[in-house]
């Protein structure tokens, strides 16, 4: 099988994350063999969709998060180098699956799995990464990681599929779109920070400490994403901006923007997302509702407010240059432009 550099480092992005990927640049290349190894199989189809998946970059925040807090807790083992690797690969057939629900035509820039391939072979290479997950999860052989990541993984798919009913619903709550985010995004964050704990065997206020941490950080980091779909470019997001939009998901800016539009804007709301009757211009004319209520400015400042919980939750532990890193991050995490 061909070398894929998994965890590469684009010099175009946040300097921050150049400096993770050395900082933490052994681990790393640790959890690159976990994959590649994993990805190996006698039908060639499914190392070539999984390798293009996971090499088509993106940040690797999650297993990064294993690996930093684990380093947090001065962990000296070597079981969070492939709970990590297992963390990506739940991630990483979520993706593929995700793109096939939301007919993505690309993914972090390049053609998406499914338009490269199809559907069925994106939805069932997922399934296969999926199942490496869970072989890893075994391999560990703690029934508290196993019960943490399995879990995350029902709450995942619980939050995908009430993000699918709240799909065209422009009467969705805000609160139901927190339910929504916390399953299919903070779940997992969560999860990659709450195994470091455990293999690191800290105490139960340490332990809380990084499950508040993950799930706030993850919050931040969705409520984030969802809000650059209505204010960055698609070069510099890697996907098209406005897809949300044009797919009808109901996400933070335009649940704010409908709660504060007058009637005419409101039916616009409704023609667009739960009619789904759209033309050429109506993304323009949604980002202009949004600017006259500033949606995008509370968006972000509901983030940064997950932000700011997440540096506090991480109180119990010391100062150092590694807690240092994490609390950087979280404000990093808010203020990026992909």
């Amino acid at each position: 099988m061909q070398k894929i550099e998994i965890f590469s480092s684009n010099k175009k992005k946040i300097d921050f994350w150049d400096k993770m990927l050395t900082w933490l640049k052994d681990d790393f290349a640790k959890v690159n063999n976990v994959i590649m190894d994993n990805m190996n199989s006698s039908v060639p189809l499914i190392s070539q969709l999984a390798g293009y998946i996971i090499s088509s970059g993106g940040k690797r925040i999650r297993p990064l998060l294993t690996l930093s807090t684990s380093k947090l807790c001065q962990y000296n083992g070597t079981r969070h180098v492939n709970l990590a690797a297992c963390i990506e690969f739940i991630h990483t057939a979520t993706l593929l699956h995700d793109d096939v629900v939301d007919e993505s035509k690309k993914r972090r820039g390049k053609t998406s799995a499914n338009n490269v391939w199809n559907n069925k072979s994106s939805i069932l290479v997922g399934d296969f990464l999926l199942s490496k997950a869970f072989r890893l999860m075994i391999k560990d052989g703690s029934n508290q990681c196993l019960e943490i990541i399995s879990k995350a993984s029902v709450e995942i798919s619980q939050g995908e599929v009430l993000q699918l009913e709240s799909c065209n619903q422009i009467d969705t709550s805000e609160s139901n779109y927190l339910k929504i985010i916390e399953a299919k995004t903070a779940s997992l964050f969560c999860a990659a920070c709450t195994v470091s704990g455990i293999i690191s065997k800290i105490d139960n206020c340490k332990q809380q400490a990084l499950n508040d941490f993950g799930k706030n950080i993850g919050m931040a980091f969705q409520i984030t994403d969802d809000t650059l779909d209505y204010c960055s470019n698609d070069l510099v997001l890697g996907k098209n901006t406005g897809d949300d939009f044009r797919e009808g998901k109901v996400s933070l800016p335009i649940i704010l923007a409908y709660k504060r539009s007058n009637k005419k804007e409101k039916e616009f709301w409704t023609r667009t997302i739960n009619n789904q009757d759209q033309n050429c211009t109506d993304f323009i004319i949604a980002k202009e509702i949004l600017q006259k209520y500033n949606v995008i400015e509370d968006c972000f400042l509901k983030a940064q407010h997950y932000s700011l919980i997440a540096k506090d939750s991480l109180s119990p532990f010391e100062n150092n240059s590694d807690k240092e890193k994490l609390l950087e991050m979280c404000e990093v995490i808010v203020k990026r432009k992909s």
